[in-house]
């Protein structure tokens, strides 16, 4: 079976969430990702495949595959679709592929960036205009809890084996993540947050993990301990961190994504010497496009010989 895949919408500016780059280069990168592969790029009538370009208008993909019964598969850019899943649109006869893993490494390495940072004050003392030195913290040693169990806890937990670190992964599903002391399922959290040093989150954002760490969450971890957000704002009660991070019940907070987000200017997070927050840009723009045109390429290839694909969302799970 030949892959005929169509590239929706054809070219647009912020196609990609504005992390790729040129429309005109987003598209011609994809055609040629599914030339590579073995498929044709073709209008969307024809197609039996969709790349799906569009942020968060799951109406439209909804109208899309209503217009199109013959498109078996779909492919987002994004490791997280939630705003999808929480439509039900993921629940139709079609199997839908994401981004996750793809970024791992760019994402990984900003996370072990946001711990080292938060662990010598970097931010604290690069706001102060003036001679003002401070003993740094090791991570050498330290306990580390990584929520979520995918591709960037994956790496890592690589990144961190130089550091000696005691590394604690919690996952819903139970397969072991190879290099963790431990892995252990969501229901464990309560017990080892008041041993962690360092609280990483990477996980999926659904009902289930909005908030996932709050005010009781909060309260469990030991003063000194940092906190690191490299997935999705929602999972943090950002009020409840502000409170937190006030009265010195956190000493830190790593933030590539916050909620809301964008932080709004005057937001209290901004003032605070002990939050450092790098505005959602762990990966590059052309990092982006690359490891999502090996990842079209590798799903047509598959596609049309009829074998499963990379990063299945599970419609159940929402990711």
């Amino acid at each position: 079976m030949q892959a005929r895949i169509a590239i929706v919408p054809n070219a647009e500016p912020g196609a990609t969430g504005g992390r790729a780059g040129d429309p005109d280069r987003i598209r011609a990168g994809i055609e040629e990702a599914v030339a590579r592969g073995g498929g044709a790029v073709v209008p969307q009538a024809e197609a039996n495949g969709l790349v799906w370009l569009v942020p968060g208008r799951p109406d439209l993909l909804g109208r899309a595959l209503d217009g199109g019964p013959g498109v078996r598969w779909v492919q987002f850019p994004w490791a997280g679709v939630e705003k999808y899943a929480a439509t039900g649109v993921l629940r139709r006869p079609v199997v839908f592929t994401c981004a996750k893993g793809s970024f791992a490494g760019q994402v990984s390495e900003h996370a072990l960036m946001l711990i080292l940072a938060c662990l010598r004050g970097v931010s604290r003392q690069a706001r102060t205009p003036r001679w003002s030195s401070a003993d740094p913290r090791s991570l050498a040693g330290l306990s580390v809890t990584i929520l979520g169990g995918g591709g960037i806890a994956e790496r890592l937990v690589r990144l961190l084996r130089p550091f000696d670190c005691r590394v604690r992964v919690i996952r819903r599903r139970p397969d072991k993540v190879e290099g963790a002391d431990e892995t252990l399922p969501p229901s464990a959290l309560a017990g080892v947050l008041p041993g962690t040093d360092v609280l990483v989150l990477a996980l999926a954002l659904t009902a289930e993990t909005r908030h996932v760490v709050g005010a009781a969450e909060l309260a469990l971890l030991p003063s000194h301990s940092v906190v690191v957000n490299v997935a999705r704002g929602a999972h943090i009660d950002t009020d409840a961190l502000v409170r937190a991070l006030a009265e010195g019940r956190v000493s830190a907070a790593g933030l590539d994504v916050t909620d809301p987000e964008p932080l709004p200017e005057g937001h209290p997070l901004w003032s605070d010497p002990r939050a450092l927050i790098t505005s959602h840009s762990a990966d590059s723009a052309d990092y982006v496009l690359r490891m999502l045109c090996e990842r079209v390429e590798h799903n047509v290839r598959r596609f049309g010989a009829g074998l499963s694909l990379d990063g299945v969302i599970d419609p159940v799970t929402g990711y």
